[in-house]
């Protein structure tokens, strides 16, 4: 007598041979299903198999537009046609196999139990071909960022000014592959030189986006050679009409005008960090903010300062990456920047921005980097003895 199998509560039994035909069956409808990554293709499949291997009736997947054969009068016993779930790794619903057998009896046990393991290989391609189309939107969107991040980078200064007498730098890390960080320098009709340095609130893509907005307002308006506080108050009004989400993501911002020749400079800050001033025999100046951010409030008017700027002065602007930076629960912190900046024996403004960044990553003891990290630097020497470097 052959051996058999008895579903529980059954009188029906499969026997051997019929276990080795449902294996191999099954095997082969696997391969099938497992044949291709794409969601569709995996869901047509089964329905193929069901109908016109599996002699069903008609078989569906709700909700997807798909179906094969017929459903609604196939049970004319009145009971619903039997459902097979497919579930994914975590238990989750993906979609659901509804089948009719023909003439709408029940399903054999042979039927029954290849439906089952039908719907278990089904249910890991699904899920695999999932996966391998969030990959591909994955690899996409890295592609587009990397994309971002290197049209971002080019619009950075890509060569700074000769100035004698004046060592200048810059450098500036994304938190993410872009960010809201700005940095420009731009030559001015009278000679001198306007700088910025801005933040705009976030980080990531967003702010990478408004950052580029910011920097086309700018550069139209800096042409022009409109005092600083003209500057800054035409950048906010501008900032304030882009609309809501442009105000959500208002910008700080520090501008800079620099006279070489009589070795001064104005400053005018729209709520940004604190610039600091270094010069000679007095104690470090800190240039507060002299106003709202930018794109916060609109008709704001800000003040700007005008001071010397002789040999031997050196002065440092950043964004808050580089202070809101913690070891633990201890943040680095701007008061530990200014020290950290006047404890700097470098006369050249890279040797500065290299010493701070180390400080800041023996602080944070290789902690990720939380936020965009801007910087720039300026030193005035001996007149005729300046360079200009960047580290963009």
């Amino acid at each position: 007598m052959a051996a058999g199998i008895q579903l529980a509560g059954s009188g029906e039994t499969i026997d051997l041979q019929q276990q080795v035909a449902r294996l191999q069956a099954l095997l082969e409808a696997s391969r099938r299903v497992h044949s291709t990554t794409d969601e569709k293709d995996v869901l047509e499949q089964v329905l193929r198999i069901v109908v016109r291997e599996l002699e069903m009736a008609g078989a569906m997947f709700p909700g997807t537009g798909l179906s094969i054969g017929e459903i609604e009068d196939a049970n004319r016993n009145g009971t619903a046609p039997p459902r097979f779930p497919l579930e994914d790794r975590d238990g989750r619903l993906m979609a659901e196999l509804v089948v009719a057998a023909p003439e709408g009896r029940a399903l054999t046990l042979y039927e029954a139990d290849f439906l089952e393991g039908l719907a278990l290989q089904a249910a890991v391609a699904l899920e695999n071909a999932r996966n391998h189309k969030r990959n591909l939107e994955f690899a996409r969107l890295q592609q587009d960022l990397e994309a971002a991040r290197q049209i971002q980078r080019s619009l950075l200064p890509q060569k700074l000014p000769e100035l004698p007498g004046y060592s200048i730098c810059f450098r500036s890390d994304t938190c993410y592959e872009v960010g809201g960080d700005y940095l420009d320098i731009v030559g001015q009709p009278d000679g001198s030189l306007l700088i910025a340095v801005a933040d705009v609130a976030g980080k990531g893509l967003a702010s990478a986006i408004m950052s580029m907005g910011f920097r086309s307002a700018f550069r139209g308006i800096a042409g022009t050679g409109i005092p600083l506080d003209e500057l800054a108050m035409r950048m906010n009004q501008h900032h304030w009409a882009e609309g809501e989400e442009a105000r959500r993501r208002y910008v700080t911002a520090i501008f800079l005008r620099l006279h070489p020749e009589p070795g001064e400079i104005e400053v005018v800050n729209a709520g940004h960090n604190p610039g600091f001033l270094l010069t000679p025999g007095a104690a470090p100046w800190q240039f507060a903010a002299a106003g709202t951010p930018l794109g916060l409030l609109p008709d704001m008017r800000y003040a700007g300062e005008r001071r010397a700027f002789g040999p031997g002065a050196r002065l440092l602007f950043y964004t808050d990456g580089l202070t809101e930076v913690f070891k633990g629960d201890e943040e680095f912190g701007p008061e530990r920047l200014l020290r950290e900046f006047c404890a700097c024996p470098a006369e050249n403004a890279d040797g500065i921005l290299d010493a701070l960044w180390t400080a800041i990553q023996e602080f944070s003891a290789g902690s990720p980097q939380g936020d965009d990290m801007t910087a720039l630097a300026l030193i005035a020497s001996d007149r005729g003895s300046g360079r200009g470097e960047t580290q963009p």
